[in-house]
């Protein structure tokens, strides 16, 4: 109520002044620690925690040491922690923190989930980014960004953002299936580009374990990443054979006496590809966005 009020009483120029310099203070106060990473943000409307979860594992089992932040967990190294703030991005400060930890921990390489919100925000700024890893784009945040056009310029900031980084070998991974895929590749420039459709699952011979074809896009969006990160073929396709995903992202949590899954779907297209994954005859209990969020969801989800 109050963040409501705020935002109709202030204008949006002053609001954003003041996200911007919280975000110039917070880097400041922790040394810029986005500029002395490797830093591969992942954006997209499904499948990011999932994305940034198969990178740090296909890092990881490379020998690399990693850090990585995602709606589901704070990983610096071998110690991690639940994301317990209730939001995907946090705020400036403990974002910048964040970093500096891992930079004090000797991680070479920061993944991060970067959302639409964190991005209208400013969260994303004064982190030099080496890479960005689009998943896909569908209805999401209509409220909050006004209109679907200003949801995805929101999400191109992030490759504006890269396209503006001083870093070298820079690149982008790009979801060819998704013909959004195609205003992302017009922002990077001639930053190199590498795309991913299903018809390269075969090719690239890759196998997993995880449910679901959007499961298959999200193991070739981390296939692409490690490639272009240098590491070797074998290992990635190792790394993802063996996956077995992310907790609360179409997780068996019973299996007798009936299956039940546990799944974070806060899309109709999310929620449509878990019910085509799983069949028929299925009882589904569904939530919704607090806060008066999103109302428009709630008739596509039951339909």
């Amino acid at each position: 109520m109050i963040k409501t009020l705020i935002k109709k009483l202030i204008p949006q120029f002053i609001l954003n002044w003041y996200h911007f310099i919280l975000a110039w203070v917070g880097a400041l106060i922790y040394g810029f620690p986005g500029k002395k990473l490797i830093v591969i943000g992942v954006t997209g409307t499904n499948g990011k925690s999932t994305v940034v979860h198969l990178i740090t594992e296909i890092l990881e089992k490379s020998g690399q040491k990693v850090a990585s932040l995602s709606s589901i967990r704070f990983k610096i190294s071998e110690k991690e922690e639940k994301n317990m703030l209730k939001m995907t991005m946090p705020g400036r400060m403990k974002l910048q923190k964040f970093l500096r930890d891992a930079v004090k921990a000797g991680c070479k390489y920061m993944i991060l989930e970067v959302t639409s919100e964190g991005i209208k925000q400013f969260r994303h700024k004064f982190i030099d980014f080496d890479g960005a890893v689009f998943t896909n784009l569908t209805k999401e945040h209509i409220e909050a960004h006004r209109g679907f056009e200003n949801y995805k310029k929101a999400k191109g900031k992030l490759f504006q953002a890269l396209q503006k980084s001083p870093k070298k070998n820079k690149f982008a991974v790009l979801n060819a299936d998704d013909e959004n895929s195609k205003y992302f590749s017009r922002l990077v420039g001639d930053v190199k580009k590498y795309y991913y459709g299903l018809k390269d699952f075969e090719k690239f011979n890759l196998e997993i374990k995880l449910l679901g074809e959007f499961n298959k896009y999200n193991s070739l969006a981390a296939y692409c990443a490690g490639i272009a990160l240098g590491m070797e073929k074998n290992k990635i396709l190792e790394v993802l054979k063996q996956a077995k995903g992310v907790p609360g992202r179409m997780e068996l949590v019973i299996e007798k006496p009936f299956k039940v899954y546990v799944d974070y779907a806060h899309t109709p297209d999310a929620l449509e590809k878990i019910y085509k994954t799983l069949g028929g005859g299925l009882i589904c209990v569904l939530g919704s966005c607090g806060g008066g969020r999103d109302k428009w969801k709630g008739r596509k989800w039951a339909k």
